[in-house]
């Protein structure tokens, strides 16, 4: 439920400030930053408002208002925001995943791309443009996924996706896998399966309506934009993968938040078990991975830190606001 944010002014606009920008990436599909009425009646959007005055429990309504995918988000930025001043930069954003993004296009998230507002943060990232970029990437099938990394690949900025571009980036992936000592695929035959996979209508070159046509958008993205998730499918086991594939009534989005926050409480639980055993004696105090961890309150709800760090709890579904 909401309940918990009640009495945490700072945690509620960040709250908000989440549910406006998942609205605003599967509603807005013009990109505009001002959803029309037309949008507004294609969406799901009013179903979802209308389901929320008879579901008690907030968490099951997963488009746009879950608290559990709320909290999953703020964690990712927490991890990556290392000073604390809601913005990341571009080193910030070079640790997600394990380093998973190629220099080239952390350079073009930096620009106005994909994010408007970057001369008034300074050439940081917002809070609002890391929702979108966490929901473009865990969920790649997504038509706003999909528009996101097109246009980050769009290195010259002509609506398609040249050989040049895709070996450039792809390139750079080549160099990070060389140095970790893994068997990389040639830039050609990377190509050659990529035209394969989409079979574009124009010769060599990607359209966006290409990728959109097609059941591949996630593997084809996942080639050039992130080593980690690429890597994981080149070497899964086909059985074992199908067995982890999780809920088929979820999404890939809703299947991510899922898993992490279930790896979130297990892990809060595993360090409230550990630190009551009397194991925090002589804890640093500037230790904040080890602070965050630490409550004295019941913890069947939710806490903040004097250093508003987010705690997570076991919620009941009556817990509501």
């Amino acid at each position: 439920g909401l309940a918990i944010l009640a009495d945490t002014s700072e945690f509620q606009a960040r709250y908000v400030e989440t549910v406006i920008a998942r609205i605003f990436f599967t509603v807005n599909r013009s990109w505009s930053e001002r959803i029309s009425a037309g949008e507004l009646k294609r969406s799901t959007f009013l179903t979802v408002l209308a389901l929320l005055e008879t579901e008690p429990d907030v968490n099951q309504v997963m488009e746009y208002f879950s608290y559990e995918h709320f909290y999953v988000i703020y964690c990712k930025f927490w991890e990556l925001d290392t000073d604390h001043d809601l913005f990341i930069d571009k080193s910030d954003l070079a640790r997600y995943n394990d380093h998973a993004l190629p220099p080239i296009l952390i350079q073009r998230i930096f620009s106005e791309t994909v994010q408007r507002d970057l001369k008034k943060n300074e050439g940081r990232m917002s809070y609002r443009d890391f929702v979108w970029f966490l929901l473009a990437d865990e969920d790649k099938q997504h038509p706003t996924s999909i528009e996101y990394w097109f246009r980050l690949m769009d290195l010259d900025g002509d609506g398609v996706l040249s050989m040049y571009e895709m070996e450039r980036v792809y390139e750079q992936q080549v160099r990070r896998m060389e140095r970790r000592g893994i068997e990389t695929l040639s830039v050609e035959d990377c190509l050659c399966q990529i035209l394969d996979m989409v079979k574009p209508r124009v010769s060599n070159k990607i359209g966006l309506r290409d990728i959109k046509r097609t059941q591949v958008a996630t593997l084809f993205f996942n080639t050039f934009v992130n080593l980690e998730k690429y890597l994981e499918y080149e070497q899964r086991d086909p059985f074992a993968a199908k067995e982890n594939e999780g809920d088929p009534e979820l999404n890939a989005w809703e299947r991510f938040c899922q898993r992490t926050y279930d790896r979130l409480i297990a892990e809060e639980q595993l360090a409230e078990d550990y630190l009551g055993d009397g194991f925090d004696e002589g804890l640093d105090a500037d230790d904040d991975e080890l602070a965050a961890l630490k409550s004295n309150d019941d913890d069947s709800e939710t806490r903040f830190l004097d250093d508003g760090t987010l705690l997570s709890g076991r919620k009941s579904p009556d817990d509501v606001s």
